[in-house]
């Protein structure tokens, strides 16, 4: 093959009207029910860490995209995803078959509440996530701004099985291990993970920790509007709750045109 005919065969395909085409470079499956991947990054594309995107695939001529979280941080020269699998989901029972040179589209307009940007001052960040709600905090824990902004930058995960916590695990760890995030970080950043099905070291619903006092006992002191600046992302139950739960606390939910004490996200994905 002639190396103008191999450059075509690389190409990407062709993109529907309002997305681009982005080649996948990596899969990784963390357990049977959740996956990650990473693909290009067009030159031109920029991002808050903490933002989201439509990505998907083309499907009988269509493009079929659901809202993501971009899991890599802002700065990044790939885009990274994490998602779950649902076997008869419209797109990630399609999706969850990525290999390495396969193609995804994306529209590049991100958008989303989970950046520094929705929330005023403070001294601690504290991100409150469950299963694949931990993408866009993959994103934020990642970002220069976020340690100088922040004292203290906590990291909470609950799920149903020790393996679900991995990925969020595996993302602190090599944080510790990079010569230069290390140096950034410091003692800043703090993971707390904890399972509700599957027994592990720490049990039960952040929620519950927050109403029971464990949270302040694990943290240090209890949610506070005066010290706190709360990201949450989960469920629509989830996110309900800790609502809640921050509005008891006196703290006020915040936007990108209005800041506040905390924020929330409302994108899914199927």
């Amino acid at each position: 093959m002639s190396e103008d005919a191999q450059t075509i065969a690389d190409a990407a395909p062709a993109a529907p009207k309002g997305f681009v085409s982005l080649k996948v470079h990596a899969v990784r499956h963390w357990t049977d029910s959740t996956f990650s991947f990473t693909c290009d990054r067009p030159q031109s594309f920029r991002f808050r860490s903490g933002e989201f995107a439509m990505i998907g695939l083309v499907v009988d001529g269509k493009p079929l995209v659901r809202a993501y979280s971009i899991a890599s941080p802002s700065w990044d020269e790939e885009l990274e995803f994490y998602s779950i699998k649902v076997q008869d989901g419209p797109l990630t029972s399609r999706l969850q078959h990525l290999k390495p040179g396969d193609h995804i589209v994306m529209r590049p307009k991100p958008v989303g509440t989970l950046v520094h940007d929705a929330l005023t001052p403070g001294k601690r960040l504290i991100m409150f996530s469950t299963g694949t709600g931990i993408a866009p905090f993959a994103s934020v824990i990642r970002d220069p701004e976020t340690y100088e902004k922040f004292d203290e930058v906590i990291l909470t995960q609950t799920c149903r099985d020790v393996g679900e916590l991995d990925f969020g695990k595996a993302l602190v760890e090599a944080i510790r291990n990079d010569e230069l995030l290390a140096e950034l970080v410091g003692d800043k950043l703090r993971l707390i993970t904890t399972t509700t099905r599957e027994p592990s070291p720490e049990m039960g619903r952040m929620t519950d920790w927050i109403r029971d006092g464990r949270f302040a006992t694990a943290t240090g002191a209890p949610l506070s509007p005066e010290t706190d600046r709360v990201m949450i992302c989960g469920s629509m139950g989830m996110l309900q709750e800790h609502k809640e739960l921050c509005e008891a606390a006196g703290m006020k939910e915040g936007s990108n045109s209005e800041p506040g004490d905390f924020v929330i996200e409302k994108a899914f994905v199927d």
